[in-house]
């Protein structure tokens, strides 16, 4: 097995040394590997070229296929994105934190490299105590599933390490991933929106909470 940190967080110490690790390592521009409330995912300084690059590298994936970007709290949406719809703002009050990434169109002023987005940016909020306690030291992290590309994504410890070992610092074990399902993805750069991808999520929940903007997504998937 890879010589990786691995951490477990059975109980509030651990989950606290585990949480540092983390944090520390994506401060020096490591990679981690940190639990989610849909599977592992394989994360960097979302600022780092240099760290995002390496994570697209370890996955075995190109620019064209730009990591999402996970932030600890709903305000921080608007330091990342712009022009965000009031019906797109509904979905962040009902699903976040939660399995639901939003397609948004990235702030200018941005000075990061996530690969090809076309001036968009993917966000989302887990549901997941570990990952946001890692979120809120280390601010904002390109978050891809944790398996090499073709692979399943990892849903537990011994899989992403088994899959990435080598290519992390640090992996925080937090026992078998609740999800399993990815999140659902919709995009809220075009006015009537669209569904990139059904996951956790479904057209219906998703329609039922904007019923009031008059928007009606469809999947485009």
């Amino acid at each position: 097995m890879s010589d990786v940190d691995r951490l477990a967080t059975s109980t509030e110490e651990e989950r606290d040394a585990a949480v540092s690790a983390a944090a520390g390592a994506v401060r020096r521009g490591d990679l981690v590997v940190i639990p989610t409330d849909t599977v592992y995912g394989i994360a960097a300084d979302a600022f780092s070229h240099d760290a995002v690059r390496r994570l697209l590298q370890a996955k075995g994936r190109g620019r064209e296929m730009p990591p999402p970007v996970l932030v600890s709290a709903a305000t921080t949406l608007d330091a990342l994105a712009e022009s965000v719809p009031p019906w797109a703002r509904t979905l962040v009050e009902e699903f976040w934190p939660g399995p639901l990434t939003l397609v948004c169109r990235q702030q200018g002023s941005l000075m990061w490299d996530l690969g090809e987005t076309r001036g968009t940016v993917a966000v989302r909020m887990p549901d997941d105590e570990v990952a946001l306690a890692v979120l809120e030291r280390t601010g904002p992290l390109a978050v891809s599933s944790a398996n090499l590309t073709g692979r399943p994504a990892a849903t537990d410890a011994d899989q992403a390490e088994e899959m990435l070992g080598d290519a992390v610092a640090v992996i925080v074990d937090a026992g078998a991933s609740p999800g399993g399902e990815a999140s659902t993805i919709v995009d809220v750069t075009v006015p009537e929106g669209r569904v990139l991808r059904l996951g956790a999520l479904s057209l219906e929940q998703l329609n039922a909470a904007i019923e009031e903007h008059g928007v009606v997504l469809e999947d485009q998937g």
